[in-house]
């Protein structure tokens, strides 16, 4: 059996190696770099991976201005950058009385489902909700009390349901209250069990808004953050 004629570390050249009667039919596989260099590219992987950077881009945490030092939830950046201008319009409104802390935007699929929960969640910390469940009254107009409900808050939130892009598409009661909520600019999607890029395809100008994600926080976590959003 040949034997290589390499020193301990290798050879030093193409030439060298070409010319050993050990490595010559096997030298296209190193790439001319000798026989560390398949170990030393395989290293280099953990070292690149720990930088603190996730493989869907900045996962710094901050907490924003309106967040109290005794908040146990912590917000991404993109979510900060997100939600600051609904805070400035919430602060804004702050001298307006008897307004709703957040008007609830949901598929009718969802009122005793995802929708209620997020509903319930929401005033078990003090926040105000206009909840079609129970402030449309029997026998009146659902789209006048929908008007009224949305000069009557502050914040309106859309729960983005496989039911609700199923709304969208039919042009149902909950295109209509996008369509308000969206001249508002006070607007906060709260997508749940789809994704941004399900949103997008339905409606381009609500999925380009940032928002929260139950895919990323639970739903008690996104109440929290939203009632911290609302919070005098």
């Amino acid at each position: 059996m040949a034997r290589c004629t390499a020193p301990v570390r290798g050879h030093s050249s193409a030439a060298a190696a070409a010319r050993c009667p050990a490595c010559r039919g096997r030298y296209g596989r190193y790439g001319g770099h000798g026989p560390y260099s398949s170990y030393s590219t395989s290293y280099s992987s953990p070292v690149s991976s720990s930088s603190g950077r996730s493989s869907g881009g900045d996962s710094s945490t901050r907490r924003p201005r309106w967040s109290p030092p005794s908040s146990s939830v912590s917000y991404t950046l993109a979510q900060v950058r997100s939600l600051t201008p609904v805070r400035e319009s919430v602060e804004r409104r702050s001298s307006v009385p008897d307004l709703r802390d957040v008007f609830l935007c949901h598929a009718w699929d969802d009122r005793k489902g995802a929708a209620k929960s997020l509903h319930d969640l929401l005033e078990s910390r003090g926040v105000t909700v206009w909840f079609s469940e129970k402030d449309v009254l029997l026998g009146s107009s659902l789209l006048r009390e929908i008007d009224k409900g949305l000069a009557r808050s502050r914040v309106g939130i859309v729960l983005v349901t496989p039911a609700f892009l199923s709304r969208i598409r039919g042009e149902g009661i909950a295109e209509k209250e996008l369509s308000a909520l969206l001249a508002r600019d006070l607007l906060v999607p709260i997508v749940h069990n789809t994704t941004y890029e399900a949103l997008r395809d339905v409606s381009p100008l609500l999925g380009s808004r940032s928002g929260l994600s139950t895919a990323e926080d639970s739903m008690a976590i996104v109440a929290t953050k939203l009632a911290e959003l609302v919070a005098p």
